[in-house]
């Protein structure tokens, strides 16, 4: 049994172990098929796991901006930043200046963001 996972190649295999016996573990039906063994073992390699992926393998954080946020509907919706600045009353050069970052958004721009696309009051906030 692997005491410490040093690299990420040795975190794949415990990965696909723990795969394995996840997928032992229930017989379709949602009934444990593990014995204590398998159990404890399955315990073990989870938490060499966690401690690896919590001390050592580097993930970058993933970071969603308003700016993301509001490129993507655009995207989903099928609409240039034009129509977004229509949608919103504003000034297609206004919203473009925010989107690209060269100007903060303002308090209209924020509110059209919640109102018009349904964006997250708390999402908003907490980007700010």
């Amino acid at each position: 049994m692997i005491d410490k996972i040093r690299n990420e190649k040795q975190y794949d295999q415990v990965m696909a172990l723990i795969e394995n016996y996840l997928q032992k573990a229930t017989d379709g039906g949602g009934f444990l098929t593990l014995d204590q063994r398998e159990s404890d073992e399955l315990q073990k390699l989870t938490l060499l796991a966690e401690h690896y992926e919590d001390n050592d393998l580097k993930i970058m954080p993933l970071t969603i901006t308003i700016n993301s946020v509001v490129q993507q509907k655009i995207t989903e919706m099928n609409i240039t930043q034009g129509k977004l600045a229509e949608m919103f009353g504003m000034g297609a050069a206004k919203i473009s200046q925010i989107l690209n970052g060269k100007r903060e958004p303002d308090v209209a721009f924020l509110k059209a963001l919640h109102q018009k696309l349904g964006i997250d009051g708390n999402f908003i906030l907490e980007r700010l």
